[in-house]
């Protein structure tokens, strides 16, 4: 089996959230790579939160043609030549993102060349994965949070994610001091637990919006709220702070789903600076990359989940690899998911239940995406 043609689709999606009446509207970017061969097998892959016309320009113009008339299945061979062409002195961004995408488009195409669901070709760990439920973002009002997370409860879920800082380090031109903006947070914070009880676990994830100073305030004052763990809590992933931050809060740390290099996921690792190790394989290098991650985590005895949303093609991941564990259902990326693929499946109860289907299990509407794709792209990175 040869590759064919290797075809990048940037997608620019809108969305909207209901809650208590009132709807929000926003939208994400993302793009979808497919790679056909000539046994009429076609693997689609995706990435997101990025510039989805970069990783278009990217895998048209630069990675099909390294691919064309090599085997799909040789996933490793074909990772290692994109990491020369496109990473050769250790940049990521952009990059890491096309390999992502080209690489779950590589695992899609040999599920279905053997018959098997990707998450059997990882290993087969288990059918099931748990979910956390990711729905308290900065368009809801305090009130509006609380009656989200009641929603949430009632739908069957334990586990819930909020996001707090609220971009405040990139918005600093705005009238609005961050120590305002994390002395909201506390109250909405409060607001969730209130809502749900104590029973019910809680997340949250700053998205690399705050400096040392307000993340340690922030993790401070809410430390009798029984975080389960902050994602993201400062800027860069800045891997000196995160280890000071760690070393001043009774509250796990959490980082890694933007990271596009294993080895700063060996630094995480070594600095001892997160509880929780998070690559997501729709942008760290694909099943391929995130597997050699989740294998330093088991080294380091330390948690190895996912981030940064996308959770049916993160739980073959999870699903697959004995040390998977929590999968990301973020909402607004999971009303996305279902613009573009047919046959997805939902949680029950909190869990996931892995398709039997070869490859990952979900098909593209490849009319709805046709329509989609003569929508306006995005001019910034799309994310709730």
């Amino acid at each position: 089996m040869k590759i064919t043609r290797v075809h990048a689709t940037p997608l620019n999606l809108p969305v909207s959230v209901s809650i208590s009446g009132r709807t929000k509207t926003t939208s994400l970017s993302l793009c979808l790579v497919d790679i056909e061969t000539d046994t009429g097998l076609t693997g689609t892959g995706m990435t997101a939160i990025t510039e989805e016309e970069a990783i278009g320009t990217i895998v048209n113009d630069i990675a099909a043609h390294a691919l064309l008339g090599a085997d799909p299945l040789r996933h490793e061979q074909i990772w290692d030549r994109l990491y020369w062409l496109l990473t050769p002195r250790g940049q990521s961004g952009y990059a890491s993102h096309a390999m992502a995408a080209i690489d779950l488009a590589l695992w899609d195409l040999k599920g279905k060349a053997l018959g098997e669901p990707c998450w059997r070709l990882l290993g087969g760990a288990r059918s099931q994965v748990p979910v956390y439920a990711t729905f308290g973002f900065a368009f809801f009002e305090r009130d509006e949070l609380a009656a989200a997370a009641q929603s949430w409860v009632e739908r069957g879920f334990k586990r819930l994610k909020m996001t707090v800082g609220h971009h405040g380090l990139q918005r600093r031109d705005e009238p609005r001091p961050l120590a305002d903006v994390i002395a909201e947070d506390v109250q909405r914070i409060r607001a969730v637990r209130e809502a749900v009880g104590p029973e019910v676990q809680i997340f949250i994830d700053a998205n690399c919006s705050l400096d040392y100073f307000h993340a340690l305030s922030l993790a401070q004052r809410i430390e009798p709220c029984g975080i389960t763990f902050f994602e993201e809590p400062v800027a860069q992933n800045d891997i000196p702070n995160l280890a000071r931050l760690r070393a001043k809060t009774s509250i796990p740390l959490a980082a890694g789903q933007n990271e596009g290099l294993a080895s700063r996921f060996r630094d995480l690792l070594v600095a001892q600076a997160v509880d929780v190790v998070q690559p997501n394989a729709c942008i760290s290098g694909g099943f391929t990359q995130c597997a050699r991650i989740a294998g330093m985590a088991a080294a380091f005895n330390t948690q190895f989940a996912n981030g940064g949303a996308w959770p049916h093609h993160n739980m073959h991941l999870h699903a697959g690899l004995a040390n998977g564990s929590l999968v990301e259902y973020h909402s607004v990326a999971v009303e996305c998911c279902k613009l573009v693929y047919d046959g997805l499946p939902e949680p029950q109860n909190g869990v996931l239940s892995l398709p039997e289907l070869p490859g990952l299990g979900f098909t593209p509407n490849r009319e709805r995406i046709a329509e989609l794709a003569r929508r306006p792209l995005s001019r910034g990175v799309g994310k709730a």
